[in-house]
């Protein structure tokens, strides 16, 4: 069972111990895990994660495009996660905030990034 992170660290369930996750919630924490992770940092699996970092350097018009193909990628191991649509918006120059809509099991979810 998958542990539950916000911020790069464990949170904790209020009785010493970390907070686990089950279900949509689970899924979420894991397309939330490999969309974020640089694809490649990790050397013994370097085909994990994704490479949504590179869309800064690409024109606009090209962003939503590659972004669904980056986060296709990096779920690809994920077989009960689908990328059903993918919206990027920048917020600010240099930095733009990508929605992932996901099914999982007949359910919709939603992860939102920053690169």
């Amino acid at each position: 069972m998958p542990v539950q992170m916000e911020n790069g660290d464990y949170v904790s369930d209020g009785r010493g111990g970390i907070r686990r996750l089950a279900g949509a919630d689970a899924a979420l924490q894991r397309a939330l895990f490999l969309l974020t992770m640089r694809r490649g940092s990790f050397p013994f699996l370097p085909d994990t994660g994704s490479r949504l970092h590179l869309l800064r350097r690409e024109k606009p018009s090209a962003r939503a495009a590659l972004a669904r193909q980056y986060a296709v990628e990096a779920l690809a191991g994920e077989s009960d996660l689908t990328v059903t649509d993918i919206s990027v918006a920048e917020q600010e120059p240099g930095t733009l905030t990508l929605t992932v809509a996901l099914s999982w099991q007949g359910k919709s979810l939603s992860a939102t990034v920053t690169v």
